[in-house]
């Protein structure tokens, strides 16, 4: 998973861009996180109670994106799946929705966490 983070020199916001299959963790970073480095602070405390086995999971629902965290995976998702379709596909046709649901492993979705922590501290 390869991940950069900007930030915009005109309106000052910070944006996270990630590899292909793990667009949405980007979204997640840049809508649901931002600067707020209490926030980020408190999903480091929940990956390290994961970790520790003091709690089995943990899940964040933001406004756009929920966060699940889990002992080998973390896994960030619009909101709007699970929503049920009005009406059928075709046969042989499908949704595409992987620009909206992305699982990544723990220890590597705590890294990328990190790195965004010290960009936002950095820029601020």
């Amino acid at each position: 998973m390869e991940y950069e983070f900007r930030r915009n020199s005109l309106t000052g916001t910070f944006l996270a861009s990630f590899s292909m299959d793990h667009e949405v963790l980007g979204q997640w970073f840049t809508e649901e996180l931002g600067p707020e480095l209490a926030k980020i602070q408190q999903v480091l405390d929940m990956i390290k109670e994961i970790q520790t086995d003091k709690r089995g999971a943990w899940r964040l629902v933001g406004n756009d994106f929920t966060l699940e965290l889990e002992r080998e995976q973390a896994r960030v998702f619009a909101n709007t799946l699970g929503f049920e379709q009005e009406y059928e596909l075709e046969e042989a046709m499908s949704l595409y929705d992987a620009e909206s649901e992305a699982y990544c492993g723990l220890e590597d979705f705590e890294q990328a966490l990190l790195s965004w922590q010290a960009f936002i501290e950095k820029g601020l």
